[in-house]
């Protein structure tokens, strides 16, 4: 997967927020923790990669507005970005995911 810029959620605010009110986001957005979302009041349809605790992709789901994700039980983390992103990046089930800091 190449570099992306990636925001990360970590307060209980930051994750209740996520992308509410926007109207799209460059990069992705980790939830964390996290097993499951829900996309009620988006504005756009997102890709969402539910991770396990070492980061590993356990599914990707594109989901429209308005919708409710069912939690995964394995989750711990949930990576969202724009609908087909993921498909371009070549995430996908099996894929491990790195987080780098500056």
């Amino acid at each position: 997967m190449p570099p992306i810029a990636l925001e990360i959620a970590a307060s209980h605010r930051a994750r209740a927020r996520g992308l509410l009110g926007r109207d799209g986001i460059d990069g992705a957005l980790l939830l964390t923790p996290a097993s499951g979302v829900h996309t009620f009041r988006m504005r756009f349809p997102v890709d969402v990669a539910y991770l396990s605790r070492n980061l590993t992709v356990l599914a990707v789901r594109t989901m429209r507005p308005g919708r409710l994700g069912l939690p995964r039980l394995r989750a711990r983390h949930v990576l969202e970005a724009e609908a087909g992103a993921m498909a371009r990046w070549g995430l996908r089930p099996g894929a491990r995911v790195t987080v780098d800091t500056p």
